[in-house]
């Protein structure tokens, strides 16, 4: 268990949410701007670079789904950057969330990611009871998205919840 995975577990209210991490890169200067390309540039083929990367052997026996984007910052990019990935590896996904439309995780403090936690809904309540979850995203930063989502889904009955991020 990694140093900042334990600091959550210290925390009641985070404790046992989110069942485990992996990301695959460190999030350094070479790969921030791959991801740039990616995310706010469009270049989408970088989805097929991460995606031949993506632990398949994970995903079997679990409901893959991406983290979601609201609305809004959807149609701003385009795409959703965890779909595109997931679009590569062939793999079936269901949306089991809904995201709320806030100010951008880059835009705003730890402190702030870690207050912020209306963020999430359940949008698939089916989908969620009584699975295996694996959830889908870009960058774990502060851990507070994945740990979020990962606490709607066992609000809404899911048994575990794990998520691959490409950095971290």
């Amino acid at each position: 268990m990694c140093l900042d995975c334990y600091k959550w577990e210290q925390d009641p209210q985070w404790k046992g949410v989110l069942d485990g991490n992996t990301s695959i890169f460190v999030y350094n200067d070479f790969l921030k701007e791959i991801i740039a390309l990616f995310k706010y540039r469009g270049d989408h083929k970088v989805a097929g670079a991460f995606a031949a990367y993506f632990p398949k052997k994970t995903a079997r026996g679990r409901v893959v789904s991406p983290i979601p984007l609201s609305e809004e910052r959807l149609y701003e990019r385009g795409f959703n950057q965890s779909e595109a990935i997931l679009a590569y590896t062939h793999l079936g996904y269901k949306q089991l969330l809904s995201r709320v439309h806030g100010d951008k995780q880059s835009k705003i403090s730890r402190q702030e990611r870690l207050e912020n936690t209306a963020v999430f809904s359940a949008a698939n309540i089916e989908g969620c009871h009584a699975q295996h979850v694996l959830l889908v995203d870009d960058i774990y930063t502060t851990g507070a998205t994945v740990r979020q989502a990962a606490k709607v889904l066992k609000n809404a009955g899911a048994n575990t919840v794990i998520s691959f991020t490409v950095a971290r």
